[in-house]
């Protein structure tokens, strides 16, 4: 089978175009894979999930975070602006004291981070806070 050169400029513009067009409504970011990944697609309507964060991080390198959301059976913890968003995912079982967790990120610069908790009822609970970074912790 043999185009003719008006026949695979118009395959190649109409495939080119469907690209553009088309792969931009598909692609989610990162972030919002991650979420949907972890609720497996269900509302987040719930309450009780507490983020600690600095409003203002000196350096990047090394921002204290802490997540505490009683009754969680697991909560995502995401940096909204890094190359990598999923910073970590910590797992509670029936025996946890308490279902909380701090830590340290490194963040590339002023960004949101995002936490989701998945709790013992099935629903899922967000929050969020603003970190302004004065110098990045990501190569920048």
């Amino acid at each position: 089978m043999s185009f003719s050169r008006r026949q695979t400029l118009a395959i190649m513009a109409g495939s080119g175009l469907s690209v553009m067009l088309g792969g931009r409504m598909a692609l989610a970011t990162p972030t919002e894979e991650l979420i949907a990944n972890f609720t497996g697609g269900a509302e987040i309507t719930g309450e009780g999930l507490t983020l600690t964060a600095p409003e203002i991080a000196e350096n990047g390198n090394t921002v204290p975070v802490e997540v505490d959301a009683p009754g969680a059976e697991a909560i995502i913890l995401l940096a909204t602006g890094n190359p990598n968003p999923d910073v970590g995912v910590f797992h509670f079982g029936p025996l946890a004291g308490a279902q909380m967790a701090s830590t340290r990120i490194r963040l590339a610069g002023t960004q949101e981070v995002v936490a989701i908790a998945k709790m013992s009822d099935g629903s899922f609970a967000r929050a969020a806070q603003e970190v302004k970074v004065t110098i990045g912790g990501c190569g920048g």
